[in-house]
């Protein structure tokens, strides 16, 4: 039987809400705070996680992530170590809890944000990290969207396109929190019992070079137990289902109950199988900048759908198509785990070959409105002839604009 307890608790001006999960009896038993991954965080996304180690004797403390500080483009990983060092206080001064005994779960984003934590007070007693990643965010991310499309059978310049410009760009922009945030350093300083486990086919964090990473960082620890759940995914889920994968709770709670001897006597588990590898992500040169990207998308907007007139209306509706089009694909890939692709043609799906038909057809018409644009020229009127030149200057830097954004590369 479990008991539960509503509880709440304040962190830099927020009151965040949580629950309680108690084993039926007992006092003095370890105690757990659960750190939520990445989104809007709400405490019953963990309840399965609390209420098994609950059943195991460990008292278990989940709580609501804040939304004060914390968007898709904006979080800042200390105000959450913030948080969940007051979850850790609370936790410690409940009569079930022995306070010597309340460490950290952290999930995905929480792998970055309990070890802070633990870095920044001896009241934690040990970590527990769960496909925590050994990357930066921006590289996790990107390799996460890469494996994802060559599961789904992509290859080339639309790979290309999205997880390494496209990335780069969102990064450059601004509009990717935390992208570059360096987690080594706060592992390579942590002196106590961790336990850190990855799903065998985890597709969100890269499980083998994250193990190898933790690994290497926390090698002068001596403390450390690495483990991979066979079959778990990201979530050390069942493949394919919503159950805890076999071995994972009695993993978690049997390391738990017998610490200390059990953080003495770690594994060290062989890393998975990863097909794809990760990639640097490099810094924009200036011509890549967020400046000239912008400055090419107003040209676009200027030049095509301006020039919806008598000359030119094929390479204004084919440019327009092609840079709308654009937006709406990239921002649809990139914001979502797992975006719905469609079918694919050649290692491409068929809306990236339409964008791609598109964006070559609008230099082709461009081209042929030039040719007679020259013809007739002298007998243009000063507005069209204006027009006709935005049109095609925004047909001409189709080119290298393409080009970059793989729209006109195999």
């Amino acid at each position: 039987m479990i008991l539960t307890r509503e509880v709440s608790f304040a962190n830099a001006g927020s009151t965040l809400h949580g629950t309680l999960h108690l084993p039926a009896r007992g006092t003095g038993r370890p105690g757990v705070v659960l750190v939520h991954g990445s989104g809007p965080g709400r405490r019953s996304s963990l309840a399965a996680h609390a209420e098994a180690f609950a059943r195991a004797g460990i008292v278990v403390l989940t709580y609501d992530k804040r939304t004060e500080g914390y968007s898709a483009t904006r979080r800042d990983y200390g105000l959450l170590a913030g948080d969940a060092l007051a979850a850790v206080r609370l936790l410690a001064a409940q009569p079930e809890t022995d306070p010597a005994r309340v460490g950290l779960w952290g999930f995905s984003e929480g792998g970055w944000v309990a070890p802070l934590a633990a870095s920044r007070s001896d009241e934690i007693a040990f970590l527990v990290l769960v496909g925590a990643s050994g990357l930066p965010p921006v590289r996790q991310q990107a390799w996460a969207l890469e494996s994802y499309l060559r599961r789904n059978g992509v290859r080339g310049s639309m790979v290309d396109a999205l997880a390494d410009v496209g990335i780069r760009q969102l990064r450059a922009a601004g509009v990717f929190p935390e992208a570059d945030y360096d987690g080594l350093p706060v592992l390579r300083a942590l002196r106590l019992p961790v336990l850190a486990i990855w799903g065998e086919h985890d597709r969100v964090v890269p499980p083998a070079e994250s193990l190898l990473i933790f690994r290497e960082a926390l090698a002068d620890n001596g403390l450390l137990t690495l483990q991979v759940i066979p079959g778990a995914d990201h979530g050390v889920r069942a493949r394919g289902s919503s159950t805890l994968a076999a071995g994972y709770v009695e993993l978690v709670t049997s390391w738990i109950t017998g610490l200390p001897a059990t953080a003495r006597s770690g594994v060290n588990a062989p890393p998975p199988r990863q097909a794809v590898r990760s990639r640097a992500i490099e810094p924009l040169a200036w011509w890549e900048s967020t400046g000239v990207q912008c400055a090419a998308v107003v040209l676009f907007l200027a030049a095509f759908p301006g020039g919806l007139g008598r000359h030119g209306r094929w390479a204004a509706v084919l440019g327009s198509v092609t840079v709308g089009g654009w937006l709406g694909y990239l921002y649809r890939v990139t914001a979502s785990e797992e975006p719905a692709l469609g079918p694919t043609l050649g290692g491409r799906t068929l809306p990236w070959l339409a964008l791609q038909g598109t964006a070559a057809a609008t230099v082709a018409a461009t081209a042929a409105t030039a040719v007679r644009a020259r013809r007739l020229w002298p007998r243009l009127p000063g507005t069209v002839k204006v027009r006709l030149g935005l049109l095609i200057a925004g047909g001409v830097a189709m080119v290298p604009w393409g080009r970059y954004w793989r729209l006109l590369r195999r």
